[in-house]
Order: structure tokens, then sequence, then C-alpha cells
């Protein structure tokens, strides 16, 4: 298990997250319906009857209505998207009402509970892959469709949120996934500094210290120079990490421009010192984003000294080589 993975099941231990995911990002009206007081977190080790172990990230149950509602949730950081994910879920489903019926935990009725499966799959490619047994089966003779295993999911792919849609959101996910895909440092420390608001209360503390413990391990990758290995506060990591993009933006903008003229010195003339600007600008941007398309770099090349330093300081807080150019 790495750090991400890590981070993301301390997170999702703690009931108000869950909470805001179910109440932010489940469709249905039944949502407002659940008890979230009852909220309880289950043991998510199983073990079939022919003994082989096999794990469940995260399980959850909440009264709905009296009866118990259980919430599966699979966090998914792997590369590659699981194209044979719904039967996975299927699998794990299945484990989950054999160990409630071996423990005789079923009440007088002897009904299974519902299971509401969602997947929360953070990678890079968008989920392309379906999301219910149905649709990966071979089609067969009319009538047996009534025979076939069913099982769905529901996907919360984090990338293809809209992030401006999410912004208005007090929700802690929400601002979850604003953080994993903060398309700049100023960004950045403006949902840091939400969850600071967010989470002030005594109660909760221990979500509060979770936030830090994942920021801690995500602000290296982030901002490498924010030096927050011994902070477990989360004001702590906000200050530290407001503070540090400040300068970080502002010495990588006099290196720019420090850069830019020495190298133009060296030439004597105008053209040297725009050359000198267009050469640092492309190992900044390649350094950023690999390596850059010709249409790019032809652009660069054709444009102007204002040009340039427009969009030199753009280079830190763009998200795409498109919000560079825009």
């Amino acid at each position: 298990m790495d750090d991400h993975d890590h981070g993301y099941r301390l997170l999702f231990s703690h009931p108000q997250m869950v909470r805001d995911l179910l109440l932010g990002f489940v469709p249905g009206e039944w949502v407002q319906e659940l008890d979230f007081s009852s909220l309880e977190k289950m043991n998510g080790s199983y073990v079939t009857d022919d003994l082989r172990s096999r794990h469940a990230d995260a399980i959850w149950r909440v009264k709905w209505g009296g009866q118990w509602l259980y919430v599966y949730l699979l966090l998914e950081f792997q590369s590659t998207v699981d194209g044979f994910m719904p039967v996975r879920i299927l699998s794990y489903t299945s484990l989950l009402y054999q160990d409630l019926i071996r423990q005789k935990a079923l009440g007088e009725r002897r009904k299974l509970p519902r299971v509401m499966p969602i997947v929360l799959y953070n990678g890079k490619a968008r989920w392309r892959a379906p999301t219910r047994v149905s649709d990966l089966l071979e089609s067969g003779p009319p009538g047996l469709e009534a025979f076939q295993p069913e099982q769905s999911f529901l996907l919360l792919d984090e990338g293809a949120f809209d992030l401006d849609a999410l912004s208005p959101l007090h929700n802690l996910v929400a601002a979850l996934f604003r953080l994993e895909h903060q398309r700049s440092l100023d960004e950045l420390t403006e949902v840091l500094g939400l969850l600071v608001d967010w989470l002030k209360t005594p109660e909760q503390a221990s979500l509060r210290r979770a936030f830090a413990e994942w920021l801690r391990r995500r602000l290296r990758h982030w901002v490498p120079e924010a030096n927050i290995s011994q902070m477990h506060d989360l004001q702590e990591v906000h200050d530290m990490t407001q503070s540090m993009v400040e300068i970080w933006k502002e010495q990588y903008k006099q290196s720019w421009r420090q850069e830019g003229l020495e190298e133009g010195l060296e030439e004597g003339r105008q053209e040297g010192r725009q050359e000198g600007e267009l050469r640092l600008l492309l190992r900044l941007l390649t350094r950023r984003f690999g390596p850059l398309p010709d249409a790019d770099v032809a652009r660069m090349k054709s444009a102007g000294p204002d040009e340039l330093e427009l969009w030199a300081d753009r280079v830190l807080d763009a998200a795409s080589l498109e919000d560079v150019f825009r």
C-alpha cells in the first residue's frame, strides 16, 4: 500500500467524510433520508468458506427507514482502468453477504441488506470501462437473461468532475477532489484555507489530523520546497504552504528574468536577451509539462519579449500548456 492509498483510507475512516461523499455525490432523494448519526464502520476483511482471504477497502453501514444499508467503498488508485471491476464488486458483495449469514446478522426476517457499491477512481486516464456485469457478458439465447449474475456500481472518477462546479460546495470530499486536481498553487492554498475553517471544532481534531497527514504526503509532490515533514496540524500546513508558494513563485519569476537578462547581456544585444528568455521558457515548460509540441515551440520562437514574459509568469499556475498560451 503506497502513501496515497494509505492517506485516502485514513480520510475515509471518518464518518464525516463518508457522509459528505454520500450527500454530495450519490444521486437520489433517498440519500437525504439516511440516518447519518447511525454511520458505523464495519470490519472489511472477509474469509470465504474455502478459507481464502479477501480484503475490502471500506465497509460502512447506515440506517435507512429503520433498516441497515451497507456502503461498500472501493478506493482505486492503480494506473490503468480495471475493465472487470463489476466482477470484483460482485465478488466483494457476495463475500459481505456470506459474512453476514455466517454471523447470523440478518435479523428475524432473514433478508439480505441493500448494498451501495462506490468505486472512487483517481487514475490519470478517464474511466471508459463498463460499470455493470451485464455489459461484460456475451450475447446468448433469449430467455437466459434471468439466470445471469447482475451487479453494478457507482463510479466516481475524480478527474472527470468540473472543478468550478465543485468550488461552491461546502463538502469535504469536494475539497479533497479539488486539492487532488488543483489547477494552480493559488487554488491549492484557497482550498486549504477552507478546510482549516471547516474543521476547527474540537470534535473534528481526528479528521483534521488525517487531512494534515494526507497533505504531508501529497505536498512533497506539489510543492517540493515546502518542508512540512514535522507538521501535524492543518493550520500549520496551510500557513507554511501559503508562505512557500509565495516565495517559490517570486523566486521563479526573478530567476527567469535574471537568467534571460544574463544570457542576453552575453550576446551584447536585444536579440541575445530575447533568445536567452526563450531558451529558459522552453526549459521551464518542458520540465513542467514534458516534451513540447512543435507548434508551441514555433509559436514561442516567433513571439516578442512581452509575450515570453507573460507566458513565463503563467508557468507556475497553469494546469496545462493550453492555460499558458490562453
